[in-house]
């Protein structure tokens, strides 16, 4: 489902090349669940970033779903993202002037669903939410909003869910829920799910764990 090969990634320092991922390779199968675990700066949302498409890498080649990325343009990326990968933010990422249900709806119009409220209407109520459509997200607590969030990643059905450190901005009780409830959905669809984490309970619910190290993948259990 993934394949990476050699993948660096630099970015200019005033004129000197600064290495934000060296070469790395691995390969994720269908229906797997990984976690790439390290410190912060370590380069794990760099390299969640160029498995989505949403940057490109300096060196090597991905393949996502059978597509070698590097050989598409923007518009193609985006095209396939919206098919074939959801994704999981810190930081939420919800549209602050569309409500739960219109967040959630977003990917599914996009992708040409013809009842795409109806299918939102099904995921917010899988999540918890569904006495909650019509609230925005300054209306709603940080839990709640990841719960929107994953109901809008998982509702397009994607074959790869990609996932940012998703419980960093919430606190423990609150953040074991939405991974319980994250594991249960991604079981429940049969999703390759990928993760970046510090949290080594996290990582451990994965079927594999990569440790980044200073850009370098490490080590692979």
């Amino acid at each position: 489902m993934i394949e990476a090969v050699g993948i660096g990634k630099s970015v200019d320092n005033g004129g000197t090349p600064l290495v934000i991922l060296h070469e790395n390779s691995f390969t994720v199968s269908e229906g797997e669940s990984v976690a790439i675990v390290g410190v912060s700066g370590s380069g794990k949302s760099t390299l969640l970033g160029l498995l989505a498409g949403l940057d490109t890498p300096s060196e090597g080649r991905i393949v996502i779903d059978g597509h070698d990325i590097g050989a598409m343009d923007e518009d193609a990326r985006a095209a396939l993202r919206g098919r074939s990968v959801g994704f999981v933010f810190q930081s939420f990422q919800l549209l602050p002037s569309l409500n739960a249900i219109e967040n959630v709806m977003l990917p599914l119009e996009l992708a040409g669903a013809s009842n795409a409220e109806k299918d939102a209407g099904l995921w917010l109520d899988r999540v918890g939410l569904s006495h909650r459509t019509k609230h925005y997200p300054r209306h709603l607590s940080g839990g709640e909003q990841q719960r929107v969030a994953l109901a809008r990643a998982f509702a397009p059905r994607p074959r790869i869910v990609l996932g940012d450190e998703p419980t960093g901005n919430l606190d423990e009780a609150t953040g074991r829920q939405i991974i319980d409830l994250m594991f249960a959905i991604n079981a429940e669809s049969r999703t390759t799910l990928v993760l970046a984490t510090h949290d080594d309970k996290i990582a451990a619910r994965c079927r594999r764990r990569l440790r980044m190290h200073a850009g370098r993948i490490e080590e692979a259990v």
